[in-house]
């Protein structure tokens, strides 16, 4: 694990604030990004108001906690200021490059998250130790907007944050404190909706009064097993990374050798992006695949929107990421789920030759379910196998409910038909294959272990 260097070490670059004196030749650079850019999905809709996020300038950051940036003092191109954040993440972690490309685009939307409707949580999940996940993370603190880690922060304090600073929030280690700490998953869970925040009480001179405190605004957790540590709610409002750990003949810049200067650089040049392109992102409306599921096409919009006025491969690129990565994130079902999948494998054996294959007895229904190989039925009762009133709960929640069941003359226990399963098989079960289509095959044309000297020439 790599020892984690202090942002505040970095030098900022010398760059243009707000109150330069330059001569504005460059700022028409707007206007020309909207007459190159003429959507075909621009949205229809009325204009979003456009985010009351403070500006804060690098002179007046002196005693908050994270690092600001002043915007760069020339004109950047967005899908070459992508392209170099991606580059620069894989010189110093071993990440595929759909990981990368990924996570370019949710560090550029850290900085114009005021501007969406939801927010991706980035979700580092590794499943041992050692695997990169806090040097994945730190990298991505180095470059995304107010980067505040929180690992040890209370709710009270993160939500009063976010109401003050807008910070992009960052937890690492949340196997270990996460899962029993139902306050900070309501808060996560809030922010994740633009509308979201927390009711709290405050003190006004004798009395206690509510307030609302808004929550809304981008967020990174790394943990290992997150699957198992975070509840479904929370996983399925993430883009997930799942990271490996690194082979012997795989290398990379260790974090404290980077250029001075390189991550400060490349905030500048995102801070310059955000002011050039915002309007632009906010008013693209991209293509969202229909492989991809209600919740994921949400987690993605904003990404693809920044991609699509990017240009240059990026909305490709981002539609690939998309897919491979919410088709990992779908291999991990809930027990619900996993249960309805298994029934309907039951029913489809039983289909063949068997009398009355469209009825089961709960009891026969369990002991099918205890044969299935490598399923978690036959010691689902602390060891022992699955218990009747235990299935019926698990289906309760689809509306399926167990009745007497005619099996014979004199032979009417309680089980299920197969058409009570029909309408949960069809809602559940049968989603659009999340495979990713030749057209959007990714093509790498970067160098597949970036070397050292990658990391100069920027």
């Amino acid at each position: 694990m790599e020892n984690q260097i202090s942002t505040s070490k970095l030098v900022a670059p010398s760059v243009v604030s707000e109150e330069s004196d330059v001569p504005s030749a460059d700022t028409n650079l707007t206007s020309s990004i909207k007459a190159l850019h003429p959507y075909q999905n621009q949205k229809s809709s009325v204009k979003k108001a456009p985010p009351s996020k403070h500006k804060i300038l690098s002179k007046e950051a002196q005693n908050l906690p994270f690092d600001v940036y002043d915007a760069y003092d020339k004109p950047v191109i967005l899908s070459e200021l992508l392209d170099e954040v991606s580059r620069t993440i894989r010189i110093f972690v071993i990440v595929e490059k759909v990981h990368a490309d990924a996570a370019a685009l949710w560090i550029l939307h850290t900085y114009v998250v005021g501007y969406f409707d939801t927010s991706p949580i980035f979700i580092i999940n590794a499943p041992e130790r050692a695997c990169a996940k806090t040097l994945f993370q730190t990298v991505l603190a180095y470059l995304a907007a107010r980067a505040l880690m929180a690992s040890n922060a209370t709710a009270s304090s993160l939500f009063r944050s976010i109401d003050l600073w807008q910070p992009t929030i960052f937890f690492d280690e949340a196997d270990t404190f996460f899962k029993d700490n139902n306050d900070l998953l309501g808060m996560v869970n809030a922010g994740y909706k633009a509308s979201g925040f927390v009711l709290r009480s405050e003190a006004v001179d004798d009395s206690f009064v509510p307030r609302k405190f808004p929550v809304f605004g981008a967020k990174s957790i790394a943990g290992i097993a997150l699957e198992r540590h975070l509840p479904d709610s929370t996983m399925s409002r993430g883009i997930v990374i799942n990271m490996r750990r690194k082979l012997p003949d795989e290398t990379v810049t260790r974090l404290r050798y980077a250029e001075p200067g390189l991550f400060a650089r490349l905030c500048a040049k995102l801070e310059r992006a955000a002011d050039d392109y915002a309007e632009a992102i906010q008013q693209v409306r991209p293509h969202l695949p229909d492989a991809l599921s209600d919740r994921a096409q949400d987690n993605w919009e904003p990404l693809l929107a920044i991609a699509e006025v990017a240009g240059d491969g990026w909305l490709e690129r981002a539609t690939q990421a998309a897919l491979i990565l919410s088709n990992q994130s779908n291999e991990k079902v809930s027990t619900g789920n996993e249960l309805l999948s298994d029934i309907q494998s039951i029913f489809d054996e039983r289909a063949h030759g068997k009398k009355n294959w469209d009825k089961i007895s709960s009891s026969e229904l369990i002991t099918e379910l205890e044969h299935i190989p490598e399923s978690p039925w036959a010691t689902y009762n602390q060891g022992r196998p699955i218990a009747p009133r235990q299935l019926a709960s698990q289906l309760a929640v689809y509306g399926i409910k167990s009745k007497t069941v005619r099996l014979g003359p004199h032979d009417t226990p309680k089980g299920y038909e197969l058409s009570q399963f029909e309408d949960a098989f069809a809602r559940y079960l049968n989603a659009a294959d999340a495979s990713v289509p030749e057209a959007v095959q990714y093509e790498d044309t970067s160098l597949d272990t970036p070397t050292p000297s990658d990391a100069r020439l920027y």
